[in-house]
C-alpha cells in the first residue's frame, strides 16, 4: 500500500505568527484518549505483527483513539533483521497493520525498518482508521548502523489534532520537536528501543530529556519504549505519558510488557513556551524560516 503522491501529500509550513498562536484553538476535539503499548519484539516478523494488531484491538476496545507501538516494533531491533527483511514482507505487513486500524477504526504508530527508494530506513508507519498510511516518518538522528536518515520533519492530524513524531536518539535534537510544534503540533509521539538497563548512566538523560521536549514546547508525549529482557538484554521500559509541563503522568515499568490509556486535555497543550520563540528575542524569523520546512500533511 502506498501514500498518495508527495505532492499531494505534504505542503510546506507557510503559516502566519496568527495561526501558530491559535492553532491550539483550532477545530478539534478538546480530548485526545491515546494508548502507548511497551513491547517485547523478536526477530519473528510474524509473531510481532500478530501482536501490533491484537493490540490495536485491545486498545480500541479501551476507547483509544490511537496507539503506538516502540521503534522498530514490527521488524525487531535487531540489525539482522532489519537488513534481511523484504519490500514484499513489509508491504504485507503494512496492509494487515492497515487492516486492523480500519477494523476497528483507530490510528497507529507502528516502529519498523522499511525499504523506500532503494534506502534502507528506520521509520514509524502512521495508519488511519480507514486503513490508509498518512506518513512514513524515517528517523533523522541515527544510533545504528544500519539505517541511512531521514530528510524530513511533518505534522499530522489524528483526528484533527496536529501531532508529530520522533524516533529514539532524535530526542536529544530539540530542533525535531519545536519545528513541528511551531507547526501545529500538540502532541508529540516518541518511539524508542533505548539503552539497556545495564546501561544505568544513561537512564536517567533518557527520561530529562523527553521531559525536557515536552515542558519546552507546552505539549504532550507520548512515548512508546521496548521492556528489558530477563537476561537484562534489550531496552530498559519506562514508556510515558508526559504531561506539558513536564510532569510524567504516567511511566511504565522496567520489565513489563506495560499499556498505558490516558485521556488527554488538549487545553493543556498551548505550545506556548514553543510559540515565544516566535513571539520574543532575536531569532523570530529564524524559526519562522525553519517551520517552512515542515510537511503539513492533510
Amino acid at each position: 500500500m502506498k501514500p498518495a503522491s508527495l505532492a499531494a501529500l505534504f505542503l510546506l509550513a507557510t503559516v502566519s505568527l496568527a495561526t501558530w498562536t491559535s492553532a491550539a484553538e483550532s477545530i478539534g476535539p478538546a480530548k485526545l484518549k491515546v494508548a502507548a503499548v511497551q513491547m517485547r519484539s523478536t526477530r519473528n516478523l510474524a509473531d510481532n505483527l500478530a501482536r501490533i494488531t491484537n493490540s490495536i484491538h485491545t486498545v480500541a476496545r479501551a476507547g483509544a483513539r490511537v496507539v503506538a507501538f516502540p521503534e522498530c516494533a514490527l521488524t525487531g531491533y535487531f540489525e539482522d533483521t532489519a537488513t534481511n527483511v523484504t519490500t514484499t514482507q513489509l508491504a504485507q505487513a503494512e496492509t494487515q497493520i492497515a487492516d486492523a486500524c480500519k477494523s476497528v477504526g483507530i490510528y497507529a504508530i507502528v516502529g519498523s525498518a522499511w525499504r523506500e527508494d532503494g534506502k534502507l530506513l528506520n521509520s514509524a508507519l502512521i495508519f488511519s482508521p480507514a486503513g490508509k498510511v498518512i506518513e512514513r516518518y524515517h528517523k533523522i538522528q541515527l544510533a545504528e548502523r544500519w539505517p541511512q536518515a531521514g530528510d524530513h520533519l511533518s505534522v499530522f492530524k489524528i483526528d484533527g489534532v496536529p501531532c508529530s513524531v520522533i524516533i529514539c536518539h532524535d530526542e536529544r535534537y530539540p530542533e525535531l520537536v519545536r519545528l513541528p510544534v511551531l507547526a501545529g503540533a500538540q502532541v508529540v509521539f516518541y518511539i524508542s528501543h533505548e539503552s539497556g538497563v545495564r546501561e544505568e548512566h544513561k537512564i536517567g538523560p533518557y527520561r530529562a530529556q523527553i521531559q525536557a521536549r515536552a515542558v519546552e514546547n507546552t505539549v504532550f508525549v507520548v512515548h512508546a519504549n521496548a521492556p528489558a529482557n530477563p537476561d537484562t538484554s534489550g531496552s530498559h521500559g519506562h514508556s510515558r505519558i508526559i504531561a506539558p509541563d513536564g510532569n510524567i503522568a504516567h511511566e511504565a515499568t522496567v520489565f513489563g510488557e506495560d499499556v498505558m490509556i490516558e485521556t488527554l486535555d488538549l487545553k493543556k497543550a498551548s505550545r506556548a513556551n514553543a510559540v515565544n520563540s516566535i513571539k520574543r528575542g532575536p531569532l523570530g524569523d529564524w524559526w519562522k524560516d525553519g517551520v517552512k520546512r515542515v510537511r503539513m500533511i492533510e
